[in-house]
């Protein structure tokens, strides 16, 4: 049963018509038609006014047809995306929570069992497995480090070479317990999370990777001065007699300066400089009294 189906049977036991309805529901003869030909999907009920006016017209309970219509929406996309994804392997999972920093790994762990392969975990599994790709495609040719990492796993080189291809192929929702053993293990040394800005750290093995840390954020920002002003702020940069003595906390406010589509010189950044510097610009609070 689905909200066509619903409406074309109501319409025949009141003796009523598409036009009928049409009206009642203020839009076109044609929107109902392809609604009850099913060639246009039922709106979202939160998106729509018409089903409460249908449920007037056609003496049904109210929310009838909006509940129906989610009901319908929900399965069309279960169908277009096919199956929800499985969570994750239990060794994938306790894996990507053993390298998570330890003063954050109860509350990740809760997380991850509330909501199972949900936003934060695929979030985090994903970024994982992403750095730890771009290292072995990076060292894929480099017969030392990959007689290194074969040497960790027990294998020979050829098939650590294999291992090597197979990971590359993977992604997020066929990773493997192998696949954790061969490279997230050893390449992976850590990984922090901010719960409040998703920033998350990622720290690599010095044995394998060259240990660095790798930082990604997921916050939102203002963009960048763009055009002339960016033309601008980069001349005053790249001239030493202009920027020469700013400060990183200088230069950190000349650079969050907007202009609303304007563009600033050089000079402008010069003299702004200068500006903020000025004491007479900046009375202490001795001075206001």
């Amino acid at each position: 049963m689905d909200v066509p189906f619903v409406i074309r049977h109501r319409l025949q036991e009141l003796g009523l018509g598409q036009r009928d309805l049409a009206r009642a529901a203020q839009v076109t003869e044609s929107y109902i038609s392809q609604l009850l030909t099913r060639r246009k999907a039922p709106p979202a009920p939160n998106r729509t006014d018409i089903y409460d006016r249908m449920d007037n017209f056609l003496r049904l309970p109210r929310g009838e047809l909006a509940k129906l219509a989610a009901l319908q929406r929900k399965e069309d996309l279960k169908r277009e995306l096919g199956d929800e994804p499985t969570p994750l392997f239990r060794e994938v999972r306790e894996l990507v929570l053993h390298k998570c920093k330890p003063d954050k790994a109860k509350d990740i762990r809760a997380i991850f069992e509330t909501h199972p392969f949900g936003e934060l975990e695929r979030l985090v599994t994903l970024t994982l497995l992403d750095v730890a790709k771009e290292v072995a495609r990076q060292e894929l040719d480099n017969k030392y480090w990959l007689r290194m990492v074969a040497q960790l796993g027990g294998r020979s080189y050829e098939e650590m070479r294999v291992v090597v291809l197979e990971f590359l192929d993977t992604d997020l929702f066929h990773v493997s317990a192998e696949n954790c053993v061969s490279f997230l293990n050893p390449l992976i040394e850590s990984w922090d999370i901010d719960l409040a800005t998703f920033r998350l750290d990622i720290a690599l093995s010095q044995r394998v990777a060259a240990g660095h840390v790798k930082r990604f954020e997921f916050v939102e920002r203002e963009s960048e001065p763009s055009g002339g002003a960016e033309s601008g702020l980069n001349r005053f940069l790249q001239d030493a007699s202009l920027s020469g003595t700013a400060t990183e906390e200088e230069l950190a406010f000349l650079k969050r300066l907007r202009f609303n589509g304007r563009q600033p010189t050089a000079l402008f950044y010069y003299r702004e400089l200068q500006n903020l510097r000025d004491p007479l610009h900046f009375p202490t609070s001795k001075k206001l009294q």
